[in-house]
């Protein structure tokens, strides 16, 4: 069934009233995800940032390894997998076979900042006309916990037992800010999903990082700081409180580079807004 065709067999019967709507990108499945995971979250704003302009009929996916690798079965779009940390390399094949279409990749911390980095940070660089969101919980989520390169100083995982030491495994890398300094990026920003207001800067933010690709601007980048209840031993609101209260003051929230408007290499204003405090009606 594509995409209009199930749009169409969702909609209310006669008598029916719709009290949340979903939309045919999205597909309908059980999820494969940890309780309190915000890759659903994601995956929804991805859905919706691809449905409202019609993207989805020329959207391809790129699939990471990780806790992600079945990105693809949540979506309806083509989609493939790309072998570990190669994402941003197989996206560029495809997008330069398939210059008309939407391409992007889904990857997380140890995808894309640690045996992807060489791939993701050379195809931002040359400018590759994808789209790259990036999921930052801090940890290797489906290998047991393990430090990943976003841990934060401090951190206990299963190869810190004693928290991560800057003398010994160095600092968390800031990987948005890296991607604004290269000259190929088009826009690069960071956002979290831990509240109602940051989900709704996030949904924006991504609906950015798409639309740079199809200006033909050059790459576009989105981290997203998320959750990993389960390797960080918390239920889901204290693990949604220690990405307010532990995350973001280490990874600051903004737009740290767009084309459209004037570079530099901190946090815009506009991407500061009261919608990246905590309190903001969803429109995700």
């Amino acid at each position: 069934m594509d995409a209009h065709a199930l749009e169409a067999a969702l909609r209310p019967a006669d008598g029916e009233k719709c009290v949340f709507d979903t939309n045919p990108v999205l597909n309908e499945r059980l999820t494969h995800y940890c309780p309190g995971c915000l890759h659903g979250v994601a995956h929804r704003l991805v859905s919706e940032v691809l449905h409202e302009p019609d993207l989805a009929p020329r959207t391809i996916l790129v699939a990471a390894v990780g806790c992600a690798t079945f990105t693809y079965d949540y979506f309806n779009v083509d989609g493939l997998e790309a072998p570990h940390g190669r994402a941003c390399a197989v996206a560029t094949g495809v997008r330069r076979a398939r210059p008309e279409a939407v391409v992007f990749t889904y990857q997380g911390d140890g995808d894309m900042a640690a045996i992807g980095l060489a791939e993701s940070l050379h195809a931002a660089n040359r400018g590759e006309r994808i789209t790259s969101i990036f999921i930052n919980n801090t940890v290797y989520g489906m290998t047991g916990g393990q430090m990943a390169p976003t841990t934060l100083l401090g951190q206990k995982t299963t190869t810190t037992p004693e928290g991560r030491c800057l003398a010994r495994e160095g600092g968390p890398v800031h990987l948005a800010e890296i991607m604004a300094g290269l000259e190929g990026v088009a826009f690069a920003a960071r956002c979290a999903l831990d509240s109602v207001a940051h989900v709704r800067a996030a949904k924006k933010a991504l609906r950015r990082a798409f639309e740079v690709q199809i200006q033909n601007l050059g790459f576009g980048f989105l981290e997203l700081l998320s959750s990993c209840p389960t390797n960080w031993h918390m239920d889901p609101v204290t693990a949604a409180r220690h990405v307010a209260e532990s995350m973001i003051p280490v990874f600051p929230l903004g737009v740290f580079k767009d084309k459209a408007a004037a570079p530099s290499g901190k946090p815009s204003d506009a991407a500061n807004e009261s919608e990246h405090t905590a309190g903001g009606a969803a429109d995700a």
